[in-house]
């Protein structure tokens, strides 16, 4: 009898000592993620991408009207900020036939000085007008006229362009294709409509 409530006894302690560990586990685990979380029980920490979640913008927006409005506005104003730039002579804005530090040399160059070939559209709208007048003598007077202004203005670009090459080489080493007819058919446009627009002032030699 002794013997059995001896173990018994034994027993006993050891259940209670095993509790009170378990106890003391749970409690430090607990007390460990408490401390992780900021005391705020109930309530993880977010992680990073969940914040920029919930800063993002929805993919679908609320009001798809109002966005799609949105949308078109910001596209008139890149496109009216390109046009600006590529008027401007803005590298950012200017396409393959325009970019360049020689594209803009010629440029300049032509702009610089005045030429013959400017009017020349309106010399050939002014001709189409003659044509239907009933002087005959007096249109084929002007055909022959604007057929020598022609010649003219083929002279003046050829002397121009040719001039121009021979800086762009003093300047440049090499000539890049193309820049010759680029600059004779800018001596062709009316200066008020040439793109990109003349930054440079007549008689104002490009450096």
């Amino acid at each position: 009898m002794f013997g059995r409530k001896k173990a018994d006894q034994s027993s006993g302690s050891t259940a209670v000592r095993a509790t009170a560990v378990k106890d003391s586990t749970d409690s430090s685990v607990r007390g460990a993620q408490s401390a992780a979380t900021g005391g705020k029980k109930g309530r993880p920490t977010p992680t990073r991408r969940e914040q920029e979640a919930a800063r993002r913008r929805p993919l679908i927006p609320e009001d798809r009207k109002a966005a799609k409005e949105e949308s078109k506005q910001l596209e008139r104003e890149r496109r009216a900020q390109a046009q600006a730039g590529m008027a401007a002579g803005d590298e950012r804005y200017l396409g393959p036939r325009d970019a360049g530090p020689q594209r803009r040399f010629a440029r300049d160059w032509v702009d610089s000085r005045f030429n013959i070939g400017e009017y020349v559209l309106i010399v050939l709208l002014l001709i189409v007008v003659v044509m239907f007048l009933p002087l005959q003598s007096a249109a084929l007077t002007l055909i022959y006229m604007v057929y020598g202004y022609i010649v003219l203005c083929v002279v003046d670009a050829a002397i121009t362009t040719t001039r121009m090459h021979s800086a762009l080489r003093r300047k440049f080493g090499t000539v890049q294709r193309g820049t010759r007819w680029y600059a004779a058919m800018r001596t062709f446009t009316i200066r008020r409509l040439r793109l990109p627009k003349p930054q440079v002032r007549r008689g104002e030699r490009p450096a």
